[in-house]
């Protein structure tokens, strides 16, 4: 008997067999040495995965009747599996090796998921997961786009981006009213950025806070008594690509 779907946590599961072995084929990386899974569910995607990476596999989910069912499905992983929420789980704290991590992200907390993963991209070369088709393709949209912002620009500082394809509501139970799509992130061979990280995160945030405005008034509070005469200021932030932001972040560190 399969648990109903809550809402309150925004599950769609996986039905389609086929697509899960497509989305576990897309993990390339073969540094890493474990593997996370964010909310697994029914374990349509564990089931492959384990099959695959044995007890390199480490189940993260927040629903305790759901954790409790893949605890007897998978009794050799009962210690590997995690009853938590994600978002309150400390990646760096539980593992010192390379972990990448898969999933059907929950939707509704998709963005959070990414920011986590940002905080502990030291330790995750490679990430490959389901989400909405309209946040794929604004993650992996270059500058000049108009859905290009804050989560664009953060994730390709750090990550390759690839769209990898594009899913229909009816491989999942219930259907979401919405298209999905697999996207993968490979960590880059040098992902420092040349500049203050905190600083570049805090303005990055700030000028896509007020999207439509030049820079120079959409990061008013972060000039104030900077005397900065750089054209990119007369600028919108959707205009940036990567490199102008950190630019960007260096001319105001050096001020």
């Amino acid at each position: 008997m399969h648990s109903k779907p809550k809402k309150s946590l925004g599950q769609h599961f996986l039905v389609d067999k086929n697509i899960a072995n497509k989305i576990v084929n897309s993990l390339t990386d073969n540094t890493a040495r474990n593997i996370i899974e964010v909310g697994p569910g029914r374990g349509v995607l564990t089931e492959i995965l384990y099959d695959k990476y044995g007890e390199k596999l480490f189940p993260i989910e927040i629903d305790t009747e759901l954790f409790n069912k893949l605890s007897n499905n998978f009794p050799v992983l009962k210690n590997n599996i995690f009853n938590v929420d994600f978002l309150k789980f400390d990646i760096l704290k539980e593992f010192k090796e390379q972990t990448s991590v898969i999933g059907n992200f929950p939707y509704n907390i998709s963005n959070r998921i990414f920011f986590k993963i940002l905080e502990s991209k030291q330790i995750v070369p490679e990430v490959v997961c389901m989400i909405q088709k309209e946040v794929a393709e604004r993650i992996n949209s270059k500058s000049g786009n108009k859905v290009y912002g804050i989560l664009s620009v953060l994730l390709q500082a750090f990550y390759n981006i690839e769209y990898l394809f594009t899913v229909n509501e009816t491989v999942f139970d219930p259907p979401p009213k919405i298209k999905s799509a697999v996207i993968r992130l490979s960590r880059k061979d040098d992902f420092s950025i040349d500049c203050n990280e905190k600083d570049f995160f805090i303005i990055v945030k700030t000028a896509f806070n007020q999207r439509r405005k030049m820079l120079r008034n959409s990061l008013k509070s972060l000039l104030q008594d900077k005397n900065i005469e750089d054209e990119i200021l007369i600028k919108r932030p959707e205009q940036l690509s990567v490199e102008e932001f950190v630019y960007l972040t260096q001319i105001m560190q050096n001020e």
